[in-house]
């Protein structure tokens, strides 16, 4: 997956982000801007799974089915190239 995209969002905290190539604004939950950081970091799949699955109350199928939307999405996005 090549996330060189996503390392030149602008995230906060609050889950606000903001993408300076194209001028628009997402919002994301906290699952969903740690997934962000952790993709931007460069960690794989299986990496972010085991942090998830640590820190939230969540089965690996449902991780496994929402990462896999929530990728999508961010392809259609244009945020990330799978």
């Amino acid at each position: 997956m090549n996330v060189e995209n996503l390392k030149q969002l602008a995230l906060n905290d609050n889950g606000f982000v903001f993408d300076p190539s194209s001028g628009y604004s997402y919002t994301a939950n906290e699952t969903g801007l740690a997934i962000l950081k952790m993709l931007a970091a460069g960690q794989t799949k299986d990496e972010i799974r085991t942090a998830i699955l640590q820190d939230y109350e969540v089965s690996a199928d449902n991780f496994d089915s929402d990462f896999d939307h929530y990728t999508l999405m961010l392809e259609a996005f244009n945020l990330v190239e799978l």
